[in-house]
Parts: structure tokens; C-alpha cells; sequence
């Protein structure tokens, strides 16, 4: 099951999406950390630390924008295979889990192992805001497994219609 095209695709596209979700409400809409914090509270004190901290994000994002044209370009390709199941409930369950992966495994490797930032960084909770990032990621990535194995979700052995034949004749070359 998870190796099939649509999954894999929704996959990328979640961890992608799931980044973007991160950089955009945590590093700049509430302003809580960037990738690499300068200081203990991840507030700059200089021009030259918050161009650092800018230019780093910049970096992060562009990271996220290649890894979700990635998966756009895995999900053209396994709309295109004409035995790719057309499958709403995997897509989304797929594209959960692969959100719930970054999650998980940014909370675990830049929160815990390296230290770089926290979610809440100088908080006298910082620890708990980390850990549940960690939480919140196995949750979603919990949920999309779910979605995916789902009994409603046609499985491809079934006689379920094509994500090719889904796509307008001529919108994707075959």
C-alpha cells in the first residue's frame, strides 16, 4: 500500500505542505523561531542576526518549494499510470502522514538532537511546546494511516475507476 504512486506522491507533497504550514505560522505569522535561533529567545538583537535568521527561513522554504513541486510532479506521474487507483481518502491520508513525518522528524532532529530552535523557544514550557509538536505529528501521521487503510478507500485490486482516466483527455500527456 504505501508504495504506491498516489501515496508516495501525497506523501512528499505532505511533508512539503506540513513544512510550509511551519515556516508560515510559526517562523512568520506568530513569529515564535526560525530554523536557526540567534539568541536564547530567537529575537534578534542586531540587523545583522535578523537578516541571518531571515536568509536561513529563505533557505528552509526554498528547501520545502522543491520538495513540493517533487511530489506535484510524482502526483502528474501517477495520475498518468493508468493503473493508479483514483483515491480521495489516500491522497489526503497520504498527504497527513507525510506532514505528520516532517513533524516528527524536524521536531525530533532540529527540537531534541540539535538543538537549533524550539517551538516556544525561552518559554518556562518549552519543553512541553516541543514535545507536543512531536505528539501533534504522530497523531497526523496516525490519522492519515488511517485514512489510507480506511474500508472505504478502494484498494487497487478493486475495480475502482483510474486516476488517468479522472484527467480531462489531453490536459496530461500520456
Amino acid at each position: 500500500m504505501w508504495k504506491q504512486p498516489l501515496i508516495r506522491a501525497g506523501l512528499v507533497l505532505g511533508a512539503g505542505f506540513g513544512g510550509f504550514a511551519d515556516g508560515i505560522v510559526l517562523h512568520q505569522i506568530l513569529g515564535w523561531h526560525h530554523l536557526v535561533c540567534v539568541t536564547d529567545h530567537c529575537r534578534p538583537t542586531s540587523i545583522a542576526q535578523l537578516q541571518l535568521q531571515n536568509t536561513q527561513d529563505g533557505f528552509f522554504h526554498l528547501t520545502l518549494w522543491l520538495i513540493t513541486l517533487a511530489g506535484t510532479a510524482m502526483l502528474f506521474r501517477a495520475a498518468r499510470q493508468s493503473d493508479t487507483p483514483a483515491r480521495g481518502r489516500g491522497l489526503v491520508g497520504s498527504m497527513l502522514a507525510g506532514w505528520g513525518l516532517f513533524n516528527f522528524v524536524e521536531g525530533l532532529i532540529d527540537h531534541q538532537i540539535l538543538g537549533i530552535h524550539h517551538v516556544l523557544p525561552g518559554h518556562p514550557n518549552q519543553l512541553v511546546f516541543d514535545l507536543l509538536f512531536l505528539v501533534a505529528g504522530i497523531l497526523l501521521f496516525l490519522l492519515g494511516a488511517r485514512l489510507i487503510h480506511s474500508p472505504g478507500t478502494p484498494q487497487p485490486s478493486t475495480s475502482t475507476p483510474y486516476a488517468a482516466d479522472a484527467i480531462q483527455p489531453g490536459l496530461i500527456p500520456r
